[in-house]
């Protein structure tokens, strides 16, 4: 029996967030634009999944949320004099730049970094690369304090290493673990590394979507794939089909979802489909593993129907007695095909036998559900004893946290008020407060100066 695990660190929900439609190509990000929020209700939403998923006996840690707004780039940008100062002038002058650099958006930490577990890689050491979320502004400011706070949490440099983020440049673009999926046999075996891509930037063979950007290429894949020693037999690269993307499928996760040896997926995931799978199948035999391959017909659940429903956009666990519960959105029990196709699934006698349904709505109006809500490590015993224990889920931690969110988040916030220099003040205060709770030390800009 392994003594393995897949440690899902969910991305809490910072002070800031807010519907200012920042996403082009992400269709509820867009379509929710200008929409009053609630911080204080995402955050607990955010928390009481972590701890439900806790309280079922899966491994479950907590990713901090960033300083916002960030100064830092407001003052890159021109913008000058004191800190609330700064934020004044960025509100009257370019609002829209003030909404960019004010986004809670590291709360979706499938995209904080590509992990590569150490039964795959040449040092025999976990590896992260922090993804450089090029395409978006508002994303791409986010990977500094994305790996000083990785580096907090897996400090151990003899079993984990956290790499730099890819150069900061369109052909290099990378979006972590929202196109990246690990199939096993157990978890701390060799394994095989999916990696998804929308276009190639150096090699025009490969077509590209017409309507929404490709937002990771091929050659960021191939190089995140280098700086983590992996061998070639355990790595696969797959192309998402444009068509898909230019349906709203921003990233691989919203149309598909891997864990050990299943992959859940929709007809129209990727170009080339039955091949991929073959070769999926074939290597992952060859690493000792059995590949199941669960594919969704058009027919039955459209991609349109995906993308609304974010059924794709779920977690994937193992159960310790064996089978599968998937984790989907409230959205899902909404949309009446989708719901019957996971009735019609949990009750096919396949590997997934269970479903859970959760309410992320805060969330899943910015475009982000469950998927996106966290970042999978997958960790023996003794590397899980050498992660920084205090970002471990447990009742103490939920406890703190939510005591935390209640003193510090508000229950609405607008577009209007992230020019309120109040709410920077607000959001330090509580980091400051939040690195002492976790352990953290020293993460944020404001604590470095």
């Amino acid at each position: 029996m392994s003594n393995a695990f897949e440690v899902n660190f969910d991305g809490l929900v910072g002070p800031t967030h807010n519907y200012s439609g920042l996403s082009y190509g992400n269709v509820a990000s867009t379509g929710n634009q200008n929409a009053v929020s609630n911080p204080k209700l995402a955050a607990k939403q955010g928390l009481a999944k972590m701890k439900a998923l806790h309280d079922l006996g899966f491994k479950q840690g907590v990713l901090a949320p960033h300083e916002r707004p960030d100064v830092a780039s407001l003052r890159r940008l021109g913008f000058s004099g004191s800190d609330a100062q700064v934020v004044e002038r960025a509100a009257k002058e370019a609002p829209a730049i003030l909404a960019a650099a004010s986004s809670a958006s590291c709360m979706w930490t499938a995209n904080a970094a590509t992990v590569s577990p150490s039964g795959d890689t040449a040092d025999g050491r976990v590896h992260f690369t922090p993804a450089n979320l090029n395409n978006k502004f508002h994303r791409s400011i986010e990977h500094p304090t994305t790996r000083r706070i990785l580096q907090a949490m897996f400090a151990d440099r003899e079993r984990f290493m956290v790499h730099e983020a890819l150069p900061a440049q369109m052909h290099f673009g990378d979006e972590g673990a929202a196109n990246h999926t690990r199939f096993c046999h157990e978890y701390d075996g060799a394994g095989v590394e999916f990696f998804v891509f929308g276009a190639a930037a150096f090699d025009s063979r490969y077509p590209a979507p017409a309507r929404f950007p490709a937002r990771q290429t091929l050659e960021a894949c191939q190089a995140v794939a280098r700086l983590h020693g992996l061998k070639e037999g355990g790595v696969v690269y797959a192309q998402q089909d444009p068509d898909t993307i230019d349906a709203g499928v921003f990233h691989n996760d919203v149309i598909s979802v891997g864990n050990r040896n299943v992959l859940f997926h929709h007809e129209k995931s990727f170009l080339h489909q039955a091949e991929v799978l073959a070769e999926l199948d074939r290597k992952l035999a060859a690493a000792g593993g059995n590949f199941i391959a669960i594919e969704v017909p058009q027919a039955e659940v459209s991609v349109e129907e995906a993308v609304k429903s974010y059924l794709f956009n779920s977690q994937l666990l193992s159960k310790p007695g064996g089978g599968m519960i998937i984790v989907v959105p409230e959205e899902c029990r909404n949309i009446e095909r989708v719901w019957a196709y996971l009735e019609k699934l949990k009750a096919s006698g396949g590997p997934i036998n269970e479903v859970r349904v959760f309410d992320l709505k805060q969330s899943m109006q910015n475009g982000g559900g469950p998927a996106c809500l966290r970042l999978r490590v997958a960790l023996s015993e003794p590397e899980i004893a050498a992660v920084n224990p205090r970002v471990m889920m447990s009742e103490q931690l939920f406890g703190s946290l939510n005591t935390w969110v209640d003193k510090h988040y508000r229950d609405r916030l607008s577009p209007e008020d992230l020019g309120d220099p109040q709410l920077l003040l607000e959001c330090r205060t509580a980091l400051d407060e939040l690195t002492q709770i976790m352990g953290l030390g020293a993460v944020y800009p404001f604590q470095l100066v």
